[in-house]
């Protein structure tokens, strides 16, 4: 019986992605050491990390007016960096709060004393739609903070939010690389690896040039024109995990690049949204408009049954289907690796299941 694993992050990677770190594991390159022993200064490396680099900007265009840094510490490392280094005029932000991780950016920037305005916020919906802005941004802001695909909540931008000259900054994490955005409306891009490049451990910032070298003492972990000056070798960098996002990076090409893996997640998540909707058991909150094509919640109001559900589809080899906390239900991730047959898989329980307890649930 097939597996497939829904997590949110870690999450499900590509097979032959897979095979091919099993095969060159004891052996890169034929050097006699594994790439978890290579040294990060070695000519084996410099390669990995280079092909990395181009290949992303192959992948998302990026212009060379923008620096790729290779980060640890995960997208909420950015939540701190992100102010640190580009909020150095005014001290002071705008906020899209649509979720939990909005919230957390929030929180962290005012850590490191910078004044955060929310301009709009979707608490009033219980973030089942996306917050938009409901006039002119305030032209002193030194960037406006975007959390572009809703992990927990299951909503997506799809259509950016007009901040006139105020640079956008955009928390991709979740969907970055399923999602094409153009690099050009955003000041920069921060994104941890774990959701659609790769194992955790890998956090990419992509930050336009005259954005970057205007902070003074930082830390040296946080500095962005530091990285950018050292090739993101100021220290050592999580070799493996680099090295296993740049093999997701060449998959990706081979696919078809990022347009031909967005019109296969929104197939997916199609077949997946097209079912709860027609559902008398199961429902996903969120207005179709704002859907995210990587992360669906849905539950069937009743926590017990959704704790049964998500015992049965373990049994049938659909994996880590449950619910955030902060949310409940169920919650199915649809990230690039994830194959149609699993989410016809997916749909295929929900039915049985459906068909089994919804008389007695409506009755």
């Amino acid at each position: 019986m097939p597996t497939y694993n829904f997590s949110a992050g870690p999450a499900v990677m590509p097979k032959p992605v897979i095979d091919q770190i099993q095969a060159e594991l004891p052996s890169f390159q034929d050097s006699g050491m594994s790439i978890m022993e290579i040294s990060h200064r070695s000519q084996l490396f410099e390669q990995v990390i280079n092909d990395a680099e181009q290949d992303l900007r192959d992948l998302m265009q990026i212009p060379n007016n923008y620096r790729v840094l290779f980060f640890q510490g995960g997208g909420t490392l950015q939540f701190t960096a992100a102010p640190l280094n580009l909020a150095t005029a005014h001290h002071h932000i705008g906020l899209l709060d649509s979720g939990h991780w909005a919230s957390r950016a929030a929180d962290e920037a005012r850590r490191v004393a910078t004044q955060v305005d929310i301009l709009a916020t979707g608490t009033d919906n219980h973030f089942t739609a996306l917050p938009q802005l409901q006039g002119p941004v305030d032209q002193n802001l030194d960037y406006v903070h975007l959390t572009t695909n809703n992990t927990i909540e299951g909503t997506m931008y799809t259509k950016l939010p007009d901040t006139g000259h105020v640079p956008l900054v955009a928390d991709m994490s979740s969907n970055f690389l399923g999602q094409p955005y153009n690099v050009t409306d955003f000041g920069m891009i921060f994104a941890g690896a774990q959701k659609n490049l790769g194992p955790a451990g890998l956090t990419i910032v992509i930050v336009r040039d005259d954005l970057i070298g205007h902070a003074k003492n930082l830390p040296s972990m946080l500095d962005y024109q530091l990285f950018a000056e050292k090739q993101s070798m100021f220290n050592t960098p999580p070799v493996f995990a680099i090295y296993a996002a740049g093999l997701v990076l060449k998959w990706l090409k081979a696919q078809g690049g990022l347009a031909a893996m967005a019109q296969r997640n929104q197939e997916k998540a199609a077949r997946l949204y097209d079912f709860l909707d027609q559902s008398q058991l199961f429902n996903n909150p969120v207005i179709p408009s704002d859907r995210s094509t990587m992360n669906v919640p849905f539950m069937t109001g009743d926590p017990a049954l959704d704790a049964q559900f998500i015992a049965g589809a373990t049994d049938q080899g659909l994996l880590n289907l449950k619910g955030h906390r902060l949310v409940g239900g169920m919650r199915a991730s649809l990230y690039n690796a994830m194959p149609l047959a699993g989410v016809d898989a997916l749909v295929d329980y929900l039915a049985t299941f459906e068909a089994t307890h919804a008389k007695g649930v409506l009755n």
